[in-house]
């Protein structure tokens, strides 16, 4: 047997194993606490609150379970199946150039993956979000946004892997860092992009006109040196009753967005207290840390594929006969998370540390008290679960659980 081919199946067993294991873990575990509110919520989230966001946590780690196997099994099609060596044949009997039928198999193989996603989708939307009433998008609305998303995948993505298919041809035995650095200029395009030009095409958005709320954000953006294009309302009830804030864009085409859903939930302090914490990151350097990291990660996974390009194994040992430059790309794609799994822990544990000194930077701004309110707010309208089970939560959350997140928030009340 090739030694890719065992190492590979190890590998996605022992993921499938942890993936079973954990989410098992985390419905016991919430279902074991769903009678009873973590006794520093007690006085804050009711049980029948509590007990909503158990059923909705638990309802969704099932859907979950489903889906880890099933993407296994997919994934597996893809590889040993003979998924990738079907296209490939398929568009190779076309007797097109190599970067057309680079081009024709990784698209294909794409829009593939995506249908074969969409009964998730749907069941998830439809299913799940309706049944515990977030669900706002309708059917016209959910298709809608299927052929915008087509559309911008076919208009951006298309052109993006056409010039990395070229350039692996032609950039010699370097190319895979000149294919880094286009990635770093579209992802870098797609920051500046996003706010102005994509984003509209699937929300409204409005400039905030609550004139007070308004200018206490202004003066808080003063304060902590952030300049921003604009602070903005999204309809995000339009397609969830979940409720948000962000930052996005890049340079002097920044913006803030509040979920509308949002909005009517918190008060002014509680707000004003969300966004300090978002400013948190930006004063902490957080997303020009994670960008960086991106980009090392990605420049580290390029030179990887760069050495495994030329070897036959790398190809015969995932299911795939005939060698190719779009055969390596599609192959690595779809092979990396599994062998990068187990380190989620450590990116995990890392994001958790951001939002600790982003917390810590909004209670030096406003009352650590506003912040702890719209917490607790959020992960009641959101029903977000208060007791996570530690160990599936260190995996696969990136915030610290909510009592960990109100404890060390409670400690700066009285410092």
């Amino acid at each position: 047997m090739n030694p890719l081919t065992l190492l590979f199946v190890l590998a996605v067993v022992l993921m499938l194993a942890t993936q079973l294991w954990l989410e098992r873990r985390q419905l016991r575990h919430v279902s074991a606490h769903r009678d009873r509110v973590p006794g520093a919520f007690a006085d804050r989230i009711p049980l029948d609150a509590h007990r909503r966001a158990a059923d909705y946590t638990t309802a969704k780690t099932r859907v979950a379970r489903w889906e880890t196997a099933y993407d296994t099994l997919l994934l597996l099609g893809w590889t040993y199946g003979g998924g990738i060596e079907w296209l490939d044949r398929a568009w190779r009997s076309l007797t097109l150039s190599p970067v057309y039928t680079g081009l024709g198999v990784m698209l294909s193989a794409f829009a593939l993956m995506g249908l074969l996603q969409l009964p998730f989708t749907l069941y998830r939307t439809f299913g799940l979000e309706q049944r515990f009433g977030f669900n706002h998008t309708t059917p016209a609305l959910f298709v809608s946004d299927l052929a915008k998303q087509i559309v911008l995948v076919a208009a951006l993505v298309t052109p993006l892997i056409a010039l990395v298919l070229w350039l692996m041809a032609m950039a010699g035995r370097g190319w895979w860092l000149y294919v880094w650095l286009v990635w770093m200029g579209f992802s870098l395009l797609m920051l500046w992009a996003y706010p102005a030009f994509i984003a509209p095409l699937f929300n409204k958005f409005t400039p905030l006109e609550d004139a007070v709320l308004r200018q206490r954000i202004e003066t808080l953006l003063q304060r902590c040196g952030f300049a921003a294009s604009g602070v903005y309302v999204m309809d995000g009830s339009r397609r969830s009753a979940h409720g948000n804030a962000y930052f996005t864009g890049l340079g002097h085409n920044k913006r803030i967005v509040f979920y509308d859903t949002l909005l009517k939930t918190l008060d002014h302090d509680e707000i004003e207290a969300v966004l300090a914490h978002e400013l948190g990151h930006f004063r902490r350097h957080h997303v020009r840390r994670r960008f960086i990291a991106s980009a090392l990660f990605s420049l580290g996974g390029l030179a990887l594929l760069g050495w495994l390009l030329p070897h036959p194994w790398f190809y015969q040992g995932l299911g795939v006969g005939t060698p190719s430059l779009y055969a390596a790309l599609l192959l690595f794609l779809l092979v990396i998370p599994v062998f990068t799994f187990f380190l989620q822990p450590v990116l995990t544990a890392r994001m958790r540390r951001h939002e600790f000194e982003a917390d810590d930077f909004a209670a030096q701004q406003t009352a650590p008290l506003f912040l702890i309110r719209a917490l607790v707010k959020l992960y009641e309208e959101n029903a977000n679960t208060l007791t996570p089970d530690p160990l599936y939560s260190a995996f696969h959350d990136s915030h610290p659980p909510a009592p960990v997140r109100v404890a060390h928030l409670s400690t700066k009340m009285h410092s």
